[in-house]
């Protein structure tokens, strides 16, 4: 979302988005001044410079560890949150829509969604071994059920009286929940995908962790547990990295698909 900038009279109008690019590579500034200052002020080694994690950068991308690791870990993830998005989406649309499904099953999707991911994996690793299916199961387990929840709770938040409207013109259940339903779901939607996607990341990097170590999350435990610094903080960067890519395309996505709302008024 844009930022906000005061007018006269104490209106306000959203930020251009050149506004908030020099602002975010000022804060971004100020983040490689301070990671600089804590480098040079802590014991030696233990917070490499943003130097040094270049250097480290360069070097691995150079060996093709750090290639070969991003694809490993995006394979997983984009399975796990690819299957996430199939079953949560059209699973939290018809909890909403047929009211007697949605009040059966909440109880149990709530208490599914409390209980730790980990928890499961011994078992996902028993019945799946220790290949990609059992890592792509555990970021699922993470990703799917925040997709469920809102996707739910957006549906159930639908406008009485503008159905009503609908109904009252002859349009057809299917037309209303197509045309006014979902369309008005999509903000709660797109804030589940973000939510699926953050954890279902946290997820790959468990999943990594706990089955076989391969991927970012494997190269995580090997050069945290060797002090390998600089190497871990590019592995570090690189997660954060793909974290924000995915939620500023979300973000592009949401945009595009809430073009039928009416535009902000100055």
């Amino acid at each position: 979302m844009a930022g906000w900038t005061g007018t006269g009279g104490g209106s306000r109008r959203p930020a251009g988005a050149g506004t908030v690019l020099v602002l975010r590579l000022l804060f971004l500034g100020l983040i490689l001044l301070l990671w600089g200052l804590a480098s040079a002020t802590v014991p030696r080694g233990l917070i490499p410079s943003p130097a040094a994690t270049a250097e480290a950068a360069a070097r691995l991308w150079a060996e093709g560890r750090l290639q070969t690791a991003i694809g490993q870990s995006l394979l997983t993830y984009g399975t796990g949150l690819g299957a996430a998005v199939l079953v949560g989406i059209p699973l939290g649309a018809l909890m909403g829509m047929v009211r007697l499904l949605g009040r059966t099953l909440d109880i149990f999707v709530f208490a599914l969604a409390a209980t730790p991911r980990v928890a499961f994996i011994p078992l996902i690793i028993v019945l799946l071994g220790l290949g990609t299916e059992a890592k792509a199961m555990i970021v699922f387990l993470g990703a799917v059920m925040p997709i469920v929840l809102n996707t739910y709770a957006g549906v159930l938040a639908r406008d009485g009286e503008l159905i009503e409207m609908a109904r009252s013109t002859g349009a057809s259940a299917a037309r209303i929940q197509l045309h006014i339903v979902l369309p008005g779901a999509l903000p709660f939607l797109v804030v589940g995908l973000r939510l699926g996607a953050t954890i279902g990341l946290i997820n790959t990097v468990v999943a990594e962790l706990y089955t076989a170590v391969t991927g970012l999350g494997g190269l995580l435990a090997l050069y945290g547990n060797t002090f390998r610094m600089a190497d871990y903080f590019v592995i570090v960067l690189a997660l954060a990295a793909i974290g924000v890519i995915v939620t500023e395309s979300l973000r592009l996505l949401e945009g595009r698909l809430s073009r039928w709302r009416l535009p902000d008024r100055p």
